[in-house]
């Protein structure tokens, strides 16, 4: 199993889990960590989830 951490696309912390989001009305996807997504989705109608991406991939 190898570990792969990435930033944030918001807050460029490095992150061992992202999630693919959309946020605002430019419907661009964006990488972003846990705390950062739930930031961004509480009371916002532009938010939408797509998917999460891990460090940890298995072979």
């Amino acid at each position: 199993m190898r570990i792969r951490e990435k930033n944030c696309d918001y807050c460029q912390t490095i992150a061992a889990v992202r999630y693919r989001i959309q946020y605002d009305a430019s419907e661009q996807w964006v990488l972003v960590c846990p705390d950062c997504r739930r930031e961004l989705a509480t009371n916002n109608p532009n938010y939408h989830y797509g998917g999460t991406w891990k460090a940890k991939k298995r072979k």
